[in-house]
This record gives C-alpha cells, structure tokens and sequence, in this order.
C-alpha cells in the first residue's frame, strides 16, 4: 500500500529512493511494481501538464451527466461499455443522485463536444437524457495546484 501510495503521487520517483523510504532493497521495489504492472493494479504512469502555458490550442474539457436506462441483469455495465470506447471518452464513473453516469469528454472546440453529445452519445438507446458542463478553467487536479505563484498578493498602499 505505500508503494502504491507513492507512485500514485509522484510517478517518476526513483526506484532507489522508494526503497530507501520503504526500506527495501531496489530489486525488492522493482519485483513488486511488476507484480502490481502484471496484476493490473498499476495501469499506466502520467504526468499533469498546465496546457495554459504551451503555445498550442488547449482544446475543451466537458462533464456530461448522464441519465440512463439499465438494462436487466447488466445494470450499467453494458451502455458504459459503450460509452468509454468513444475515443473523446477520457473518464467515465457510475454515480449515485441524479444522473447516473458522468462522462469526461475532450474536442477540439465546443460545436465537437456538441456533435459528440448529441450524434454518438444521445443517440445510444439507454440514455434518456444528457447535461453538458463546460471545463472553464482548473484550478486543482489530482492534488496538484494550477497557479503561477509569480502574483503578487500584497496590499496596496496608497497616501
């Protein structure tokens, strides 16, 4: 558990130094992360990038509720099957209230996130309804903080 603990907040971090805090030895760390890469435990290593400080289109970010019908003796599984195989599908999560699944989409421009919605996903026969939420800007993902830290956050003082 605290190996997975530190790999799920600093992918990258060194072998050598996960063993020296877990006090284990390197061939010891190397062994279990494959175990965990085997077992399906650990999926995939990523980094988080501020795309607002790279000289490229950012492209849109949307949250879409989704309100399903289930189907008899595969509840949700077989219509969020469907669903997360769309390319632009990057997350999707079974919910409780309301909607019953949230699905995080990525285009490169609204009217895109519109045709997803309404051609691909509003389409499918279990979906009742649909709610699309604009990514406006993000301030905090996966525990790491957006921000420039060059502001300067002191008083004006004026005569």
């Amino acid at each position: 558990m605290e190996l997975l603990r530190l790999l799920e907040k600093d992918g990258r971090m060194p072998v050598k130094t996960i063993a020296k805090m877990l006090d284990v030895s390197e061939e010891e760390i190397e062994d279990m992360m494959r175990a965990l890469e085997k077992r399906k435990v650990i999926l995939g290593y990523s980094g988080i990038v501020d795309w607002t400080k790279v000289d490229s289109p950012e492209g849109i970010t949307a949250m879409i509720d989704v309100k399903v019908q289930p189907k008899r003796g595969v509840g949700f599984d077989e219509v969020a099957e469907r669903i997360y195989r769309f390319k632009e599908v990057k997350a999707l999560y079974l919910m409780s209230g309301t909607y019953d699944l949230s699905v995080v989409i990525e285009g490169r421009t609204m009217s895109e996130v519109g045709q997803f919605v309404s051609e691909k996903l509003s389409t499918l026969e279990s979906v009742l309804s649909t709610t699309t939420h604009f990514q406006l800007k993000k301030y905090k993902h996966d525990g790491v903080v957006f921000e420039d830290g060059d502001e300067d956050h002191r008083i004006v003082v004026s005569p």
